[in-house]
């Protein structure tokens, strides 16, 4: 095969390879440097007694997320505070892309993400393939090197040990309102107008992996969560800025130290209220947000 066919085949797979990396490591970063990996891979392989080249590609992506995830875990039991997904920005994605309904049919917002981590890396990658990209178990055991029967038992099983978060359509200016409103409570001080967006039982996750100062364990109830961002407040830089976005599919923002991310914030709404905040502040998990 040629790098001129290689590269159009690999580019025509990329969203599917990507959502399906994304969705087991949990890292855009990590998820863009090992697709580079495969198609360097992949361009120098022949290819030609290859009669499914998807599939092909797709164990090969399997089996480097598995082995990265294995590699990984040592690290991962090490981290300071709760581990949230590196962000996802979902803006940009119109709903004319043709890959768009792999990113968006099936959630992946940080509660979805979360919930795979529940799972074992092939149960994972079973999951997903099922679950996500609606691929066969005839189709899933070409991929993960395991038999048909098996996939489905694994499955099954995957299936059993997790229960998906409340769904809802997020994609809406409500949500971008919501989002825009909460920061601009917080921003001014306005404690009520906080409480009022938020639900009584709202839970905030923040993520600094031991670089910056962040919360080590979930802050549950809206009072405390708005006690806790008033507490924090003198201490956002002075020079902050934002921009209201969608994050993992659900509304969000994106605050900025200059020309910098400062953090990102996820919101998953549940019956027109703020019903749980992600916030990312590792420095190392927003290289890639501009």
């Amino acid at each position: 095969m040629s790098p001129t066919e290689s590269e159009l085949l690999f580019t025509s797979h990329h969203p599917l390879l990507f959502s399906l990396a994304y969705r087991m490591l949990g890292s855009v970063q990590d998820t863009e440097d090992l697709l580079q990996n495969v198609y360097i891979t992949f361009s120098e392989t022949e290819t030609g007694d290859i009669q499914n080249k998807k599939a092909y590609l797709c164990k090969m992506v399997t089996n480097r997320c598995i082995d990265r995830l294995k590699s990984a875990s040592k690290k991962r039991e090490q981290y300071t505070g709760t581990w949230l997904p590196e962000p996802l920005i979902t803006e940009n994605r119109p709903n004319g892309d043709p890959a768009g309904h792999i990113f968006l049919k099936e959630s992946v917002s940080m509660a979805y993400l979360l919930l795979l981590q529940q799972l074992s890396e092939t149960e994972r990658a079973v999951f997903i393939l099922k679950e996500v990209l609606q691929y066969s178990y005839e189709e899933i055991a070409e991929i993960v090197g395991k038999s048909s029967t098996n996939c489905r038992q694994i499955f099954s099983r995957a299936k059993r040990s997790i229960v998906p978060p409340k769904e809802e359509p997020q994609m809406t200016e409500k949500g971008k309102w919501l989002a825009e409103q909460f920061f601009g409570a917080l921003a001014s001080g306005d404690t009520s107008k906080m409480l009022s967006l938020l639900s009584a039982d709202a839970s905030l996750l923040t993520d600094g992996g031991g670089k910056v100062k962040a919360a080590i364990f979930p802050i549950l109830g809206a009072e405390r969560i708005v006690r806790f961002y008033m507490g924090i407040l003198s201490k956002f830089p002075q020079d902050m800025t934002y921009s209201i976005t969608y994050v993992n599919g659900d509304p969000g923002l994106i605050l900025y130290a200059g020309k910098h991310a400062y953090a990102v914030l996820s919101l998953h709404i549940e019956d027109n209220k703020i019903k749980t905040i992600y916030s990312v502040l590792n420095p190392e998990k927003l290289t890639h947000i501009t």
